[in-house]
C-alpha cells in the first residue's frame, strides 16, 4: 500500500532500507547521520546495531553481505575517515549481497570537526555514489542502491548533507519486497584479497568503473530539465534546491543524482545545448574539474566559496539576482554558544583542571565544550581517540616535566571507539601519562546512544558490558582511580596524586549524564543575598543555571539540579538548600 508521509531525509533513507529488503545495519552514531539507524532500528525485520567504530561497523557490513543479505552501515563524514581501510579493499572484493554505505557530509560544521568532501572517497576507492536532493530521492535511491550493487558487484555509497538529512519533503512509501538471500559460495580469488588476487580483481574495478560510466550517461539518477539555451547549470544534492528556488524554469539544469562516476557525453552535449555553463556545487570544484578535464568552458568556485553551507541567498548573490525576500529581525539577541548543561559531570573535573593550570588534550564529544569560557580547559582537539595518542606523543617530546603537568580526557563512548588503543601504546611504549575517562555512562553528543560500556543495545534491551577498570588493567594500566567528578577536592587528590606517580595511570571521572530518564535531579539549590559577598567565584565554573542580578548570585530553579559543586566553590556559604533569595 502507496503511503504519503512526511519524512526527513534520514527516516526517508532507513525507510528505503527497509522496503529494499535490508537485513543487518550496523553503524556508529555521529551527527548529521544517526537516525538513519534508529530509524530502522523501529523494524524487526532489520537486525540493527551500534558497533565500536565506523570501521568495524562496515566490516560488519560485509560480513552480512557476503553470506548473500543485503546490509548497511551508516556514518558522518569523518566516520569514512575511520573506515576507509576495508571501504578501498571492499571496492577490489565487490560484494555477494548488496551493500550501501550512508555517508552524512556536514558543509558548514554544523557539529563536526571539518567539512571534508566525501565525493573523494568514492573515487579514491572506485565506487558509484549517489546524492539525493530531497526525502524522496534519498528514500528511491536507497532502494536502487542495492539494485545497483548486486548489479555491479560493489559497494554503494550514499551520500547525504545536513540538510537533507534533517530536511522534511513527501514521500510516497510502499511495503517492504521479499528479496532472496544470495547462497555464499567460497572464492579465494575474490574475497581473499592477498598480493596475486588482488592484482586480478583491480582490472576488474577498472571495467566496472567504464560500465558504471556508461549509465551514468542516461541513468534515471541523472536528468536534464531544458529551459532554453542562454543558461545552463550543473548541480547535485542540496545545491538543486537552491537553484530551482532561484531560477525555477527560467534556466536548464543538468540535475547529477549518480555524482561518482560521472559522466561525459551527455555533460558535452549539454553544454553545447546552452551559451553559458555554470556549476553549482558545494566543498569542493569536484564537479567543475571533471568539466574541464573534459574541456568544458564552464564557471563555478570563481563565483562560489569553497567554504561553508550554500543557501539561496548564495546562488542569489552569485548571479547578481536580487536576495530573496526575507524578515528582518532588528530585535537583538543575546549571543547563546553551545555550553555544557546545567548539572554535566564532566564541569567540575573541568573546573579542577582549569584551576591547576594543567594541559589537557581532549577529544571529540560534547565534553569538548570545557574548551570554552570560563573554564578554557582544553589545549587540543583532532579526532576520535587522539587525545590519548596524541597525550602519549606530547609526553614523549616534552619528558618528565611534561608528564607532571598533562592529561588527556576522552569520553567513555569514544574511549571503545578509538582511545584503547591509543591506551595500548601508552601501556607499551611507556610514557607516564594520565589518562582522565570521562565516563556520563552513555554516548551524549549525538543524542544518548547505546555504547559498549552502558550495559544496552540500540533497543535499550540488556547487552554485554564493558568494565573499564577492567579494561584498562587487562591493556597494562595498574593504577586506575574512579572519583565522582561532583566532588571537587576528591578530584583535585587523584589528579595530584596520578600525576605524581611514576607510571602511567587512568582516572574514571563517573556519573551518569544529567539528562538521562533514570537521573532523578535533587531540589534546585538558592542564594542567600545577605551571605553572598558578590565574589563571582561561583561563576567560575560556567554553570548556565547561575548568574549575577544587583550584584549578587541568582541561580535559576529551572536549571539547577542540585548538584552542589557551586557550594563547594563558595567560600561564604551563601549557597545551599535554603535562605532568602
Amino acid at each position: 500500500m502507496i503511503m504519503k508521509q512526511l519524512l526527513i531525509g534520514n527516516a526517508a533513507v532507513a525507510r528505503g532500507l527497509y522496503e529494499a529488503g535490508c537485513s543487518v545495519i550496523s553503524s556508529y552514531p555521529g551527527t548529521p547521520s544517526t537516525e538513519i539507524t534508529e530509524f530502522a532500528a523501529k523494524n524487526d525485520e532489520i537486525y540493527c546495531e551500534w558497533a565500536p567504530n565506523e570501521k568495524v561497523a562496515m566490516e560488519v557490513s560485509f560480513g552480512a553481505s557476503l553470506h548473500g543479505v543485503r546490509s548497511c552501515c551508516a556514518m558522518k563524514h569523518v566516520g569514512l575517515n575511520v573506515a576507509a581501510d576495508p571501504l578501498f579493499t571492499l571496492s577490489y572484493t565487490g560484494v555477494n549481497g548488496g551493500l550501501v554505505i550512508c555517508v552524512a557530509d556536514d558543509p558548514g560544521m554544523h557539529s563536526s570537526q571539518n567539512e571534508q568532501d566525501s565525493r573523494h572517497y568514492a573515487i579514491g576507492a572506485k565506487v558509484p555514489m549517489l546524492e539525493p536532493a530531497d526525502s524522496s530521492e534519498a528514500y528511491e535511491f536507497a532502494k536502487a542502491a542495492f539494485e545497483l550493487s548486486e548489479k555491479y558487484d560493489t559497494p554503494v555509497l550514499l551520500r547525504m548533507c545536513t540538510r537533507i538529512a534533517h530536511s522534511q519533503s513527501i514521500v510516497e512509501t510502499g511495503e517492504r519486497g521479499e528479496v532472496k538471500n544470495i547462497p555464499y559460495e567460497k572464492n579465494g580469488e575474490k574475497y581473499i584479497m592477498m598480493p596475486g588476487n588482488a592484482k586480478k580483481r583491480h582490472p576488474v574495478v577498472e571495467e566496472r568503473t567504464k560500465k558504471l560510466t556508461e549509465l551514468a550517461e542516461n541513468c534515471a539518477f541523472n536528468k536534464i530539465e531544458m529551459n532554453g539555451s542562454e543558461i545552463g547549470i550543473i548541480t547535485s544534492g542540496t545545491c538543486y534546491q537552491y537553484v530551482k528556488e532561484v531560477f525555477g524554469d527560467s534556466v536548464s539544469v543538468y540535475k547529477l543524482g549518480m555524482v561518482n562516476p560521472l559522466p561525459e557525453k551527455s555533460l558535452r552535449g549539454f553544454a553545447a545545448s546552452v551559451k553559458k555553463l555554470y556549476v553549482v556545487e558545494e566543498l569542493d570544484p569536484i564537479i567543475e574539474n571533471h568539466c574541464k578535464a573534459l574541456g568544458l568552458s564552464v564557471e563555478g568556485k570563481s563565483m562560489f566559496s569553497m567554504l561553508g553551507e550554500f543557501s539561496q541567498e548564495t546562488v542569489a548573490e552569485a548571479f547578481g539576482h536580487e536576495k530573496p525576500g526575507t524578515y528582518e529581525n532588528k530585535t537583538p539577541i543575546p549571543v547563546r554558544p553551545p555550553m555544557m548543561c546545567a548539572g554535566c559531570p564532566h564541569r567540575g573535573m573541568y573546573y579542577v583542571l582549569s584551576k591547576n593550570h594543567i594541559t589537557v588534550l581532549g577529544d571529540i564529544g560534547c565534553y569538548t565544550l570545557g574548551a570554552q569560557a570560563p573554564l578554557f580547559a582544553l589545549d587540543s582537539t583532532l579526532c576520535m581517540g587522539a587525545s590519548v595518542s596524541g597525550l602519549h606523543g606530547f609526553n614523549k617530546a616534552g619528558g618528565s616535566e611534561s608528564e607532571a603537568k598533562s592529561v588527556c580526557v576522552i569520553g567513555d563512548s569514544t574511549f571503545m571507539h578509538s582511545g584503547v588503543t591509543g591506551l595500548i601504546n601508552i601501556a607499551y611504549n611507556g610514557s607516564n601519562s594520565t589518562v582522565i575517562i570521562l565516563d556520563n555512562s552513555i554516548t551524549g553528543m549525538t543524542g544518548h546512544q547505546q555504547n559498549p560500556t552502558t550495559g544496552y543495545n540500540i533497543k535499550g534491551d540488556p547487552a554485554g558490558k564493558i568494565d573499564l577498570e577492567s579494561l584498562c588493567r587487562a591493556v597494562g594500566i595498574n593504577r586506575i582511580r574512579v572519583v565522582d567528578p561532583y566532588d571537587l577536592e576528591a578530584c583535585e587528590k587523584a589528579l595530584r596524586e596520578e600525576l605524581a606517580a611514576n607510571e602511567p595511570s587512568v582516572i574514571i571521572s563517573r556519573r551518569p549524564c544529567v539528562l538521562l530518564k533514570y537521573v532523578k535531579p535533587k531540589t534546585p539549590l538558592v542564594v542567600d543575598r545577605e551571605k553572598c559577598k558578590g565574589c563571582k567565584k561561583c561563576m567560575k565554573f560556567g554553570c548556565p543555571a547561575i548568574s549575577m542580578h544587583n550584584g549578587k548570585a541568582a541561580i535559576d530553579k529551572t536549571l539547577c539540579v542540585g548538584c552542589e559543586v557551586c557550594v563547594q566553590l563558595c567560600g561564604f556559604g551563601a549557597i545551599g538548600n535554603g535562605g532568602n533569595e
